[in-house]
């Protein structure tokens, strides 16, 4: 897909929120399933009138049931469509919405933003607790029940062996033609007064089902079924371990994007869409 906004067009950023559990994810599937896309690009084509849908470009694709706090897209819209509806699309689009679905702003960005090539970082938090009555029942949307007691030193000793640059093979779900090698630049855990431990993850990007691997590797040290040590050793061997559990994915939420000040976007788009490898190894392009 090209970069490039088109003459008489204009690139406009969407900052939005959603509970996962009634959506198979963000990405538009065949079959008519209910995803977040779907639902911003039908409420965007009634809100304006138009008789054609406008695509958008999202910062992270969530996958079923994967709650979004700070989920950022963008769409390139006429301008004259734009200039017209522009001050009153986000309350037309309040009213349009489903309930489990918000846009909180709508701004003109350069033309070398891109919501997903531009981000530097992404943000995700999982949330689970070992309390032995379970969970919350306000909560139990967002948080996931371990019946085990969890040592969360022993889970952040082990998380530390996993951070700075990587081939994560062993924790991704491997695509054609995608790499797996990324940056995990945070991985910390911390139990709350409430009880619930909340993991914090963050990286330049994620591969797929990364986030609630590494989780299962972790839950797995913080119960006393494996040592600190032994996420490490499943990283250097490279290959899926039947051990690594992939959680439940209504615990995470994509809680924030970063992105580079607006005269760097251009280079960060550019220099995400490179071939990526680490040293000795072949790269392919980015996923």
């Amino acid at each position: 897909m090209s970069d490039e906004v088109q003459p008489g067009l204009v690139r406009i950023r969407l900052d939005l929120s959603y509970d996962g559990s009634g959506f198979h994810g963000w990405a538009k599937q065949a079959g008519g399933r209910r995803t977040v896309q779907g639902e911003i690009e039908d409420a965007l084509r009634t809100v304006t009138r138009s008789t054609r849908t406008y695509d958008l470009t999202v910062a992270g694709r969530t996958d079923a049931g994967v709650h979004a706090r700070g989920q950022v897209a963008h769409v390139d819209l006429p301008a004259e469509l734009w200039a017209e509806h522009g001050e009153k699309l986000l309350k037309r689009l309040a009213g349009r919405l489903p309930k489990d679905v918000r846009v909180w702003r709508l701004s003109e960005v350069p033309a070398g933003f891109d919501a997903r090539f531009s981000a530097v970082w992404r943000r995700y938090a999982y949330r689970v607790t070992d309390h032995p009555g379970g969970v919350d029942p306000l909560l139990r949307h967002h948080v996931l029940w371990h019946d085990w007691p969890l040592d969360v030193d022993a889970m952040n000793e082990a998380a530390r062996a996993l951070l700075g640059e990587h081939d994560f093979a062993a924790y991704c779900k491997r695509r054609e033609g995608a790499t797996t090698i990324r940056t995990l630049q945070e991985l910390s855990l911390v139990r709350g007064a409430d009880g619930i431990i909340t993991a914090t993850v963050r990286a330049d990007a994620f591969c797929h089902n990364m986030v609630r691997s590494l989780i299962g590797a972790l839950l797995f040290v913080g119960d006393g079924h494996r040592g600190p040590e032994w996420p490490g050793k499943v990283l250097a061997a490279g290959v899926r371990d039947s051990a690594v559990h992939v959680v439940r994915p209504h615990g995470l939420t994509l809680e924030e994007v970063g992105y580079p000040a607006d005269e760097l976007l251009a280079a960060r788009n550019k220099e995400a869409r490179n071939k990526r490898s680490l040293p000795g190894t072949r790269g392919c392009e980015a996923c």
